[in-house]
């Protein structure tokens, strides 16, 4: 009987095992499955690595925190972080944080925290505490973007150089040429008021050029610098990759692009795929966490 019972729970898990439940699967732009162990050697190489997010998505927020863990032993702890979650207006109060002079009550008082941040940015930021690395707060203030919305990239001339040293410097170039804003016209429709769908792209335009800038004037040689976005913001090259090539050709940036697949063995999708250096796949049925 023990026999019998061992039997049908090696072929119980067999089958298990047989069904291949894959949380993620990381690619290259070539389409080939990659190691993350040979994945993490081929960023250490890079200026700058770009970790693209969906914000609800607590695989890749855990794959954000295991990469950047591997690539601080890997660059032997020469790395910077950096995040879209944090504006550039609370920089002071992070470092606070990051240097152990408030504690994290604190900072969510004095911080404009995501709603996620307890469970998906605040172990980043506390592995940067612990390691007593920089983490850079890279983004403009969402008041000025959505002022930019509202009333256009113009009205940002009238800030004061206090508010204006939040963002990029101005003007902002702002092109539908850069990778996905024909996208976001798209998705205003072709009744949308001309004006009003210019504004919305500037809005984004002044994010990712605001979180280039930011990154630019971060970069420390010899370490890498790992910045943590939507994945909107860099997917395709665009955004933030797009303005930092404006500015510096010849820095070595990485894009790492998450995908979410209905096949089971999690591969490449067939449909709405540009690859960018590494590909995350994702279970489309993965749990959201908001």
């Amino acid at each position: 009987m023990k026999n019998i019972l061992i039997a049908i729970l090696v072929l119980s898990f067999s089958a298990f095992k047989a069904q291949n439940f894959k949380p993620y699967q990381f690619y290259n732009q070539k389409g080939k499955a990659v190691k993350t162990e040979k994945m993490i050697k081929q960023l250490a190489d890079y200026d700058v690595v770009f970790f693209g997010e969906l914000h609800n998505n607590s695989i890749v927020h855990w794959l954000q925190l295991k990469v950047t863990e591997a690539l601080y032993e890997k660059k032997n702890k020469q790395i910077t972080l950096g995040a879209e979650m944090f504006e550039r207006d609370n920089q002071i109060q992070l470092n606070k944080y990051l240097a152990g002079k408030i504690e994290a009550k604190n900072l969510k008082d004095s911080v404009r925290l995501w709603n996620n941040y307890t469970t998906d940015y605040k172990p980043l930021v506390d592995f940067a505490k612990d390691k007593n690395l920089n983490f850079i707060a890279t983004n403009i203030p969402r008041r000025y973007a959505s002022q930019t919305a509202k009333e256009g990239l113009e009205s940002l001339n009238k800030l004061s150089e206090k508010e204006k040293s939040y963002i990029a410097q101005l003007p902002i170039n702002v092109t539908l040429d850069t990778p996905g804003y024909q996208e976001m016209k798209k998705m205003m429709g072709d009744h949308a008021e001309g004006t009003k769908v210019m504004n919305f792209i500037s809005a984004q335009a002044t994010k990712d050029a605001t979180m280039a800038e930011s990154i630019l004037k971060n970069l420390q040689p010899g370490k890498t610098f790992i910045h943590y976005n939507g994945n909107f913001h860099s997917k395709e090259f665009g955004g933030i990759y797009w303005y930092i090539k404006q500015k510096n050709p010849n820095l070595k940036m990485a894009v790492i692009s998450v995908f979410e697949s209905e096949n089971s063995e999690l591969k490449v999708p067939e449909k709405d795929y540009i690859p960018t250096d590494f590909n995350l796949i994702v279970p489309a049925d993965m749990t959201k966490t908001y």
